[in-house]
């Protein structure tokens, strides 16, 4: 597995979908996913450190893991098919540890709130570039990424 960070956020100039950009902690490789607005502008508030007067969703979520004892170990992309990633949230309560399915813009969205680490698998990145004609070009994706306050 690579250890990813979250690099940035960005609009597709072709769909205006919201993009969020990992990249490796330890190599140039980077993964880009394409999120929902709501998980992207959520992203966004946490990079920039913004606290709403009440708890929004993910905020809630780590609420109740706190009120709970859950600690979240770590969160990873799994897979990739037909274009729609997959991804886990892997969890310990009472020395007990739980692994749950989540979407890839959930799990960020925890893990950044929750100072987890994010992995993507091997295979994934395997699988993506069998996939693609070209390989994902950092300068260009670096060219788009800007973090905003809400998108």
């Amino acid at each position: 597995m690579v250890e990813m960070y979250v690099k940035g956020l960005t609009l597709d100039p072709l769909t205006q979908m919201p993009v969020i950009v990992l990249k490796s902690k330890s190599s140039d490789e980077i993964l880009p996913l394409w999120v929902g607005v709501f998980e992207a502008n959520s992203i966004a508030l946490e990079l920039e450190n913004i606290k709403k007067p009440r708890p929004m969703t993910y905020d809630l979520i780590k609420n109740i893991f706190d009120t709970l004892d859950v600690n979240v170990k770590k969160v990873y992309i799994t897979d990739v098919k037909s274009g729609t990633f997959y991804a886990k949230i892997e969890i310990s309560l009472n020395g007990k540890a739980h692994t749950v399915d989540a979407r890839p813009s959930d799990a960020i969205n925890i893990a950044l709130r929750c100072n987890a680490p994010i992995y993507v698998s091997n295979e994934v990145f395997q699988k993506i570039k069998k996939e693609e004609d070209e390989e994902i070009n950092l300068e260009d994706l670096e060219e788009l990424i800007e973090i905003k306050e809400a998108i």
